[in-house]
């Protein structure tokens, strides 16, 4: 029996374990999806922080579509409750189950330059939203995704992760607190 590709992708896409969360902070209603056996926002965190929170390029209207950044101890306390900053090795798990590619995978399917787009096979919509680096520069907005793990790193940094738009893998290195990346909030597990 010959399953046209466009079939197979809607049957994916139905598949999605997918709900919406509303952050009672501030009314924002967030879409969810269950990777394995993690809920995570399939959204980068909006919510205001009093302090280490950033709209990128001063924008107000990028918030709408990648969110704020946020410093590392801003983004360890600002997700809802009942969710929490992922640990290394909770995003250890997300990538373990996306497989091989799970950048590609990851990616939105579409705003990513340089046709870098993936193909979000999980709903995972993972957005180029760029960064903010230590100095207060804002970088590589439609390039790179970057969020925060809840893990400390080497040398006074913390572990983060990163997908660009040339490459397929989630990358995962360790950068000074100080700079402004997004944030994916990950369900409290009982």
């Amino acid at each position: 029996m010959l399953i046209s590709i466009a079939l197979v992708s809607a049957i994916k896409v139905e598949a999605q374990d997918t709900a919406l969360f509303t952050d009672s902070r501030d009314g924002k209603v967030y879409k969810t999806v269950k990777i394995g056996d993690q809920i995570w926002l399939a959204e980068n965190l909006a919510y205001k922080a009093g302090s280490g929170c950033w709209a990128y390029g001063e924008e107000q209207s990028n918030v709408d579509i990648f969110g704020y950044l946020y410093d590392w101890a801003a983004a360890t306390n600002v997700c809802p409750s009942g969710w929490h900053l992922p640990t290394d090795e909770e995003w250890i798990g997300l990538a373990k189950f996306a497989g091989i590619d799970e950048g590609t995978k990851l990616k939105s399917a579409s705003g990513w330059k340089n046709n870098g787009n993936g193909t979000d096979e999980f709903g995972f919509a993972a957005l180029p939203g760029g960064y903010r680096d230590s100095h207060g520069k804002y970088l590589f907005l439609g390039g790179s995704g970057r969020w925060w793990s809840a893990t400390e790193g080497g040398m006074g940094g913390a572990w983060y992760r990163y997908v660009t738009y040339g490459y397929n893998e989630l990358n995962r290195l360790t950068l000074n607190k100080k700079n402004g990346f997004s944030v994916r909030c990950v369900k409290d597990q009982n």
